[in-house]
C-alpha cells in the first residue's frame, strides 16, 4: 500500500526501483499494494543519455528492510529489474 513518508518515521527505507517510465511505475504501483505491501514512492531526478547527458525524472520506490527480500522476488517475477546500488 503506498504510504507518505511520515508512515515510515525515522525507519531507514530501501530504495528497490527506479522508475524511468509512467507505465512502469503504475505498473509496480499495482503489483506491490496487491501483494499487501507498504512503499514510498517519491519523484527525483537521474542522469540520462547516451552521447547526450540530461536530467530526466523517475518515480523512485522505497521500502522497509524488512521487505526488501519480498520486494526484489516481485519485481523478477514481474520483468522488472530491482535497483542495485553501485
Amino acid at each position: 500500500m503506498k504510504r507518505p513518508p511520515d508512515y515510515f518515521g525515522e525507519a531507514e527505507l530501501d530504495l528497490v526501483y527506479m522508475a524511468r517510465r509512467l507505465s512502469d511505475a503504475l505498473s509496480l504501483e499495482g503489483v506491490l499494494t496487491a501483494a499487501g505491501v507498504d512503499y514510498l514512492v517519491e519523484t527525483g531526478t537521474y542522469t540520462g543519455g547516451f552521447f547526450i547527458k540530461r536530467d530526466l525524472t523517475g518515480a523512485f520506490f522505497y521500502v522497509a528492510p524488512k521487505d526488501l527480500e519480498t520486494v526484489r522476488e516481485l519485481l523478477l517475477q514481474n520483468s522488472l529489474k530491482p535497483y542495485e546500488p553501485e
